[in-house]
């Protein structure tokens, strides 16, 4: 519970500390980014994961999708995206959803053969999301598990972004407002299909984009103003 009130930088160094030397071990011991930098000298990673359901003790990953952005734009050719084996049943609603089948499940990587990419591809940047307790809550779990040390990263989540900017101004705040894909026409921003892990990443990329030149209109854009209160 003490660890919350720790910095991103501190529970870092923290957990380096009780991690055995393997991929996290190598992920951890490489320093966060100043929140001083300007977002626009800072490159930042996008990911998206698609699971099962939204409980990391019993629901599993099913995709992750990641695409960075560097120079101040999306670098596509940074795409990355891959199906994660599962060995058992998806349940009928996520298939519907996220459009993955039993098959295709059953013929995808194992968690623990991506996780060294995943990790190597994150090192030293902030994670971009959209509605942050996904991604964060899934990725420690895997990490627990698999190395014995939790997840920590500087987190930019587009949604807390979108909600303090709703707040700023004194919108009241509507049921779906902050969902990822009602934001992106506020921006003028394509729609894309939602629940593919890399063009939700994508999706989640541009808004961020689009949203920190909103604010900081040919201007410094300062990393610590964008990161998670969480």
């Amino acid at each position: 519970m003490f660890t919350r009130f720790l910095s991103k930088e501190q529970q870092r160094k923290r957990a380096l500390s009780k991690v055995a030397p393997g991929p996290l071990a190598e992920y951890l011991g490489t320093p966060f980014p100043s929140k001083k930098l300007n977002c626009r000298e800072t490159e930042i990673i996008a990911i998206d994961l698609e699971t099962t359901g939204l409980d990391p003790g019993k629901d599993d990953i099913l995709s992750i999708g990641m695409v960075s952005i560097v120079n101040w734009s999306v670098q596509l050719s940074t795409s990355w995206h891959r199906i994660v084996q599962v060995d058992k049943a998806i349940p009928g609603e996520s298939a519907v959803i996220h459009q993955i089948t039993d098959d295709q499940a059953a013929a995808g990587s194992p968690i623990e053969a991506l996780m060294p990419e995943v990790l190597k591809r994150m090192a030293g940047k902030p994670m971009l999301v959209h509605y942050s307790p996904i991604e964060q809550n899934f990725m420690s779990t895997v990490c627990r598990k698999l190395y014995g040390a939790p997840f920590v990263i500087p987190i930019i989540d587009t949604l807390e972004v979108a909600q303090r900017v709703y707040e700023r101004r004194n919108h009241l705040i509507q049921p779906g407002d902050l969902r990822l894909f009602n934001l992106r026409p506020r921006y003028n921003l394509p729609q894309y299909k939602a629940h593919n892990a890399l063009s939700d990443a994508l999706a989640t990329a541009e808004l961020f984009l689009a949203m920190a030149d909103n604010l900081y209109a040919e201007q410094p854009c300062p990393l610590g103003e964008f990161l998670s209160r969480r």
